[in-house]
């Protein structure tokens, strides 16, 4: 091996360096950019995909990163080509470490860490830009499965969204096939309250991308975070009902066709600057139908702690519709109170807590609501299944309901009828034995018959009303 490099400090800059890299990649990066992306904090981590089965985007890559560090002259071709045979024989000895050139680069000192990283991360930014039939604009968002940016479609010059799956889950194929699932059950709905897919499809070296309706607004999370996070916004009980009618009008849609959302949440719902609000990521989606994907995720919880329902955290095989109304319902929740139903020290704790501990009514927490509303709530929060509401249509018509003025129909907070039976039994059966030689107020017995048959008055009344409503 060659005599390293001088102390990599004299090495030209990141943002130097970033900038000679697009130039070599046919794309160029305002100074701006190329600061903010050579500062101080590390790169962004892909999801993780076992490394083994990307070789070949693992060798693309060190492909790219050889030819960059040959033109930006931090190496020559007789150190790089020492460099891939020192990489060449770690690998023919299985090499427990999967090194990539980049790493025996930067052990031989001819690059810094931070511009390693910072050049392989430019290089999969140019990559995920280069989609057949698209141009990208920018970068709006990254999750734990894929990066987002917005595009252009090019044949109907329209602007997309495009999720892009990062270079080393591209190779877990079961990592890319809950990927096409999610744009396959996609696009089986066609609603104006969910998000529209376009396509889905791989690039030639092999990327895989979903494009979808873009969308100009945010998330109700962001709204409701705090600036300069978010807006810091506060929803109205009017405002969280037209959004949740809408939400359960686009599951309403989902379910006659089969599928289960299975992670409704305020990150999941787009509000639009016209008051629209769209249901999206569909990445946990399943066909109810779907038995041997339901077997294969028996006792795994599959959703969001805040937000999921006990079915879903314990693992059950039959999960259902119910499960995505437990789940709007939390969000309801959510957006009346300012907080998740329950919150923990741990995403464990707080799905503890959805399976133990009683609700709070959201009234107790907004004094400020109306019962219907919290009625709604509780009854869609029920643990068990068969106490919510049975079909999102029926929590739809309470929401219009407690909407317009009106008491919910399904969900009315519960009257024991049998205590109060017994109450009223116990008032005709009392006898009281009456001395005449002393007050009637001075008997305790009279005193306790008179509150007795005042509760069956009470009792009565509340029957009567019930049976003429």
């Amino acid at each position: 091996m060659s005599t390293p490099r001088p102390n990599p400090s004299s090495s030209p800059s990141s943002t130097h360096v970033l900038r000679l890299v697009d130039s070599r990649l046919g794309s160029t990066t305002s100074a701006s950019q190329a600061d903010s992306l050579s500062g101080s904090s590390p790169p962004a981590q892909a999801s993780a995909g076992p490394v083994a089965d990307d070789t070949w985007g693992v060798q693309k890559t060190d492909t790219e990163v050889g030819r960059a560090v040959v033109e930006l002259g931090l190496v020559t071709t007789e150190e790089l080509a020492a460099c891939r045979d020192e990489l060449k024989q770690a690998n023919n000895e299985s090499d427990p470490n999967q090194r990539t050139l980049t790493d025996v680069l930067v052990q031989h000192e001819y690059l810094t860490q931070s511009q390693a990283a910072r050049i392989r991360r430019r290089i999969e930014q140019r990559r995920a830009r280069h989609l057949p039939g698209y141009r990208i604009v920018g970068k709006l968002g990254k999750g734990a499965m894929a990066t987002v940016y917005k595009a252009m479609q090019l044949s109907l010059n329209r602007a997309v969204a495009v999720k892009v799956l990062p270079a080393r889950s591209s190779g877990d194929m079961d990592f890319v096939e809950r990927f096409y699932k999610e744009g396959q059950a996609a696009a089986k709905l066609s609603h104006n309250n969910i998000v529209q897919a376009i396509d889905v499809g791989e690039t030639p070296d092999g990327r895989h991308y979903f494009a979808m309706e873009y969308l100009d607004g945010r998330t109700l999370y962001e709204i409701m975070q705090p600036p300069p996070a978010g807006e810091g916004r506060n929803f109205s009980e009017a405002e969280a009902l037209d959004i949740t009618i809408q939400m359960a009008d686009a599951l309403a849609h989902a379910h006659r066709r089969g599928l289960i959302h299975r992670d409704v949440k305020p990150k999941n719902i787009i509000l639009t600057p016209e008051g629209v609000a769209k249901l999206t990521d569909l990445g946990l989606a399943r066909d109810v139908s779907d038995k041997q994907a339901a077997e294969g995720e028996a006792g795994k919880a599959y959703g969001t702690p805040y937000y999921i329902s006990p079915e879903q955290i314990r693992g059950e095989i039959d999960i259902d519709h119910r499960a995505d109304i437990y789940s709007l319902g939390a969000t309801l929740y959510h957006l009346i109170t300012g907080r998740p139903p329950f919150e923990g020290d741990s995403p464990s704790a707080v799905m503890h807590r959805h399976l133990k501990d009683p609700l709070t009514p959201p009234d107790h927490l907004n004094v400020a609501l109306g019962a219907g509303i919290s009625e709604v709530v509780e009854y869609s929060m029920a643990k068990n299944r068969n106490e919510r509401y049975q079909t999102v249509e029926q929590m739809l018509e309470d929401l219009k309901l407690v909407l317009a003025g009106e008491p919910p129909r399904y969900a009315r907070r519960s009257i024991d009828f049998g205590s109060l039976a017994q109450m009223e039994q116990a008032a005709q059966q009392h006898t009281v034995d009456y001395d005449p030689g002393t007050g009637i107020w001075d008997q305790p017995a009279f005193i306790v018959t008179v509150i007795v048959a005042a509760a069956s008055v009470v009792v009565n009344l509340v029957l009567a009303a019930l049976l003429f409503t």
